[in-house]
């Protein structure tokens, strides 16, 4: 007899480097889920919680986090290519080492990672590398 898994319990199973694509994550409670390095791609997580998740060294290609609560979740390391987080809540979040870019899918502006509208007051942004990045605050902005 199968034992059906959660999604929070179905991420954390996964092994190291584990790849998924055109996973619908929508609206889940995934707080304080703990990842071993996932490659998502095309994945949407759109207002899903994920406080206090641990998604280090995660790999996030054209993913649609808009809108997610990704306060305190731990990122460090994590990738970023071609994403929507627009309005995703990363207050407190540890971004240390974080890879924020774009695909190349052709001519620019296609493929850009996309963080207008989205609430870093507090995060850990220690080393972060942020290219060709829409939205991306100012330095002065990310003092206040």
């Amino acid at each position: 007899m199968a034992t059906h898994l959660n999604p929070r319990q179905r991420l954390a199973a996964l092994q190291r480097y584990a790849a998924l694509s055109g996973e619908d994550f929508t609206g889940q409670n995934l707080a304080s889920v703990r990842t071993s390095q996932l490659r998502f791609t095309r994945c949407s997580f759109t207002t899903a919680d994920l406080r206090h998740a641990g998604l280090d060294g995660c790999s996030f290609k054209f993913c649609d986090l808009s809108g997610a609560d990704l306060r305190g979740a731990s990122l460090r390391g994590a990738h970023f290519a071609g994403c929507d987080l627009r309005g995703a809540d990363l207050r407190g979040a540890d971004l240390t080492h974080a890879d924020l870019g774009r695909v190349a899918t052709g001519r620019p502006p296609y493929g850009l990672t996309d963080v207008t509208g989205a609430c870093l007051k507090g995060a850990i942004l220690r080393d972060v590398r942020p290219d060709d990045v829409v939205g991306w605050p100012s330095a002065v902005d990310l003092v206040v």
